[in-house]
Parts: C-alpha cells; structure tokens; sequence
C-alpha cells in the first residue's frame, strides 16, 4: 500500500498542534515539516493550533515564536490563529465552550465521570496500594460520581468543591492502533488508567479531550506527530468510539524520535550546549531567566538547509539523492520511506547542507548576505560597491560554512594588517627578504596593467630570472599584504585591492617585521 495516498478517501487535512511553553525544539519542527510535506504532495491543507490548555506553563512570547520559526523555514500554512479559518477559533484555550459540550456528552452516555479525589486522597491510595492506577479495579473505592449519590455530586459542585471528568475504561477489551508507519498495534485496555479529562480549577480539557475533539471539528484527515505520543493512541481510539466518530477517526502516523549524535536516548537542548549546535529554529530570549539559546538561523543556517537537512532525518526519498529544495521534497516525500527507528542527529550533516547550499548561491547573492557581517565588524560597506563584494565573496566561498565565516576568510580586503603571523614571519622573512620585496614594490609599480592575468607572469618572470626561491618570494609578498600565508589566489588578491594598495602593504610590512639576524 502506498501509504502516502488518502486511504480514507477524503480531502488530506493536517495538523500541527504545539504547545507555546517554550521554544519551538528541532524535533517539532521535523514535525512540522513532514506534515506540510504530506499535505502539499497529496493536494491537502495544513492546519496549526495551539494548544494552550496547560495554562501552568504558557509562556509569553511562545506563540509568536512558533509562527516566526514555521514562516522562515517556509512551511506554509493554511488556516491558523493567524490566518483564520472556517473550523476556527485555532487556539484551544478560546474553545472552552466546546470543550463543555463534549465533555457533557461523555458523561450523559455514562462513557466518563465525575471525579472528587484530591490530591491528598490520592497520594494515600497511591501508599496503601502498590503500583496504584485509577481504573475498573479502584475507582469504586475512590470518590466519585459512581460512588456517590446525584444529589451528594450536585452538592458538591454547588458548594464549589474542585473536581476532574475522568473516562471511564472498562476492561477485557484489544484496542487496536493502526499506523500508517508502525502497522498494526493491540494494546489491552486492562493496562489503561482512567485518564483525566477536564479540570474544573481552570475550566479547560486536557491533551487527550481537547485533541480528539479538535482533530474531528476541524476534519483531520492524518494525525502526524512523535513517537513519544504512541502511548496515548489506544486512549484516542477509544475517545473516537465513545463520541461515535470511529468511521471518521483520522490515520495516525507516529514518527521516529531524533537521537543524541553521540550515546543513547531523545536529542535534548544539553547535546547542543554540549556539542556546539543549536536544537531552536531561531534564538530564543527565556522571558523569565533572560538566558539566550543559539538559534538555527542566528547561527547563520539557510532556512533551505535546515529544511533540507531535517526531512532526511527519518526518511529517504528512495535513492541516493540528498539535496533537495522544498518542491523536489514534496514531489518526493512519502511514508512508505519513513524509517521506524530513531534517527541519530547528525549535526555535522546540516553544516555540510549549508556549506552545500551558500555554493549554489550567486556571488551577488551571497556578497548582500555579507554586508550585515561587515557592518558588525565595524566596516562600512557602503564604501564597497557590490562587484567588489560579489569579487570578494566568490574567490572564498568554496572555504565556507556560514555567511559569518566570511569575516575570517577577507578581512585582509577590508583592513590591511598591522600584525604578522609569528610562524609564516620564522619560516618565510628571512634577512634578504626586505630587499627583494622593495624591488617587488618596483616591478608592481611599473605594471600598467594591474590584472591578476597581466601582473602574475610579470611577477613570476621576475622571481626566475634573477633565480630567486619562488615559495619563500610569494610566501613573504602574502605575508606582507595579507598578514599570515593564506588566503585565494594571490594575483586576485592584488588586482582587487589595487596597485597603491598592494605596494603601501609591503612597505609598511618591511618597516613593521624586525629584520631577522643574518
């Protein structure tokens, strides 16, 4: 079976539902995109909410985050807190009214109840019973609407006691999860616990109430989401044959979790401290501590890598092609290629995307990319016009990872050097060096073409006709105009800084670097 096509036969309607209680983790956004990515190759919609029920752990700022990190990486959204939509509001905590409904609906068919229990209670159950869950084998020892009378409830909620809607699973029963990747899985509703809810202390649902509702009102056709909510599938299903929508109950997908690049277990926020790599989409200010977490784009990523990056951690396109714009993506992407297994985060990969993609960008491209990095180093760009930039950027680009490396690899071109590489001056100045770099300064002053193309064989010329050591001679011209002995062809380096410039270098690296002992 061809596990991308709509097996139920309805228009494709995806979701992406985080929860603004940070920053928006690499792994979301891995989700993210595998639903955009499902829902543009089959002709769908993608849909996000926020689900903000948790309302302990709202932080401010969360939302906005989210919605700026899914639009710099170019995942498209359809309807949205944002964008609005027909199965609207797309926010969870302004859709309490329908929460109420449903619950009630549950608790009329006698599928949920009414529970009093208060955290103390609890605690005492939890000593005096070993391995205590609330279900079919304690909740008729417990306080509740099946233990108590109508009219004690009704008194208890009038008199504002605070309670939970619990749902009520019976036993005996093989609840089957299909899933689009995993296949089929039974679980024994034996093991399942009778899961809040709704909270009457804050009027809202929970995860498993407010998601199931939502994904059926707002028509969700695939529910794509981590592995780390494969638990909670068993308990979804039964919520659809509770309320009657077992017809209409969405496929679930549950994706691989991405993995430490190094040891066992969940890629966390510590690898990336650990490790040097950002685990955020973008930096991320903590509105309560003010510490600052790296950020993909911050860091100097392309939105294109990332993305690049992230859709082959977990998935193949089915052969060996690995880069891949967003179209190439969606025209590819499948689930039959969605691996079953965790994917080991492979953070050297994505620097190697980003150095794959600023190659294939345009010199004038990446010279406007570098002009912020000039000016925060302390240069005004504007002094430069853009074909002396594109000229810069395009004999280094091939040395590069990041728009910022930049800075390393030409700063020579924008600030001319007034200290010398220790070791390239031991190894290459030697006491005949000042003399044959002013008779340079003569055989560069007399050219009337400066080009790299005309000055190079004059040079070279000159350094064999008088039988001079040719690495020692252009090592110590390098080391006068750019420093250290690095740096792209160094006939190109001249011909751009030009004739005045390149002779003011050497003179000034003569006056500078202390005459060795003969």
């Amino acid at each position: 079976m061809n596990m991308s096509q709509n097996t139920q036969n309805r228009p494709v309607r995806v979701r992406f539902a985080p929860s603004p209680t940070g920053p928006l983790h690499i792994g979301g956004v891995r989700t993210a995109l595998y639903n955009y990515l499902f829902a543009r190759r089959n002709g769908g919609e993608m849909i996000l909410r926020i689900e903000d029920t948790d309302s302990q752990r709202f932080v401010p700022g969360a939302e906005d985050y989210i919605n700026e990190a899914l639009a710099w990486l170019g995942i498209g959204i359809d309807e949205g807190v944002r964008q609005g939509g027909p199965y609207g509001p797309y926010k969870q905590s302004e859709r309490r009214d329908i929460y109420r409904e449903h619950v009630k609906m549950l608790l009329d068919a006698g599928r949920a109840y009414i529970a009093f229990d208060t955290p103390e209670e609890l605690e005492a159950k939890r000593a005096e019973i070993p391995n205590f869950q609330y279900d079919a084998s304690t909740r008729m020892q417990m306080r509740n609407s099946l233990t108590l009378t109508p009219e004690e409830v009704k008194k208890l909620i009038d008199s504002g006691e605070k309670y939970v809607v619990r749902f009520r699973i019976e036993p005996g029963r093989d609840v089957q999860v299909n899933d689009l990747i995993r296949g089929t899985v039974t679980i024994k509703s034996d093991i399942l616990d009778d899961k809040v809810l709704y909270k009457s202390a804050d009027d809202l649902p929970t995860y498993h109430l407010a998601n199931i509702v939502d994904d059926h009102l707002m028509k969700i056709s695939h529910v794509i989401r981590g592995e780390e909510w494969l638990p909670s599938a068993p308990l979804h299903v039964l919520l659809y044959e509770a309320f009657g929508w077992a017809d209409t109950r969405p496929e679930f997908v549950h994706l691989p979790l991405l993995l430490k690049p190094d040891g066992k277990g969940k890629l966390s926020k510590r690898d990336g401290d650990r490790l040097g790599f950002p685990v955020f989409p973008l930096e991320w200010h903590d509105p309560k501590t003010g510490a600052i977490s790296a950020g993909y784009r911050e860091d100097g990523y392309l939105p294109e890598a990332v993305v690049n990056f992230l859709a082959l951690l977990g998935w193949n396109p089915g052969d060996d092609t690995e880069v891949m714009s967003m179209q190439e993506l969606i025209e590819k992407f499948s689930l039959d290629h969605c691996s079953k297994s965790g994917a080991k985060f492979a953070y050297e990969k994505g620097k190697w995307f980003n150095h794959t993609y600023l190659q294939n960008l345009s010199d004038a491209e990446l010279a406007a990319m570098f002009r912020p990095v000039l000016r925060r180093h302390g240069i005004d760009d504007s002094a430069y016009t853009d074909s002396f930039l594109s000229a810069v950027v395009g004999m280094v680009k091939s040395r590069i990872n990041f728009v910022e490396d930049l800075w390393d690899q030409t700063r020579f071109f924008f600030v001319a050097p007034t200290e010398y590489n220790p070791k390239d001056i031991k190894k290459r100045w030697n006491v005949e060096t000042p003399k044959i770099m002013k008779e340079l300064t003569q055989i560069l002053n007399a050219l009337h073409d400066f080009s790299s193309a005309a000055a190079e064989p004059v040079v070279l010329g000159w350094i064999t006709d008088n039988g001079l050591h040719m690495g020692n001679v252009m090592n110590a011209f390098r080391l006068a105009v750019v420093g250290e002995c690095k740096g792209p062809h160094m006939f190109d380096i001249t011909e751009l800084l030009g004739k005045e410039e390149t002779i003011r270098r050497i003179n000034a690296a003569v006056e500078a670097i202390p005459a060795p002992e003969a």
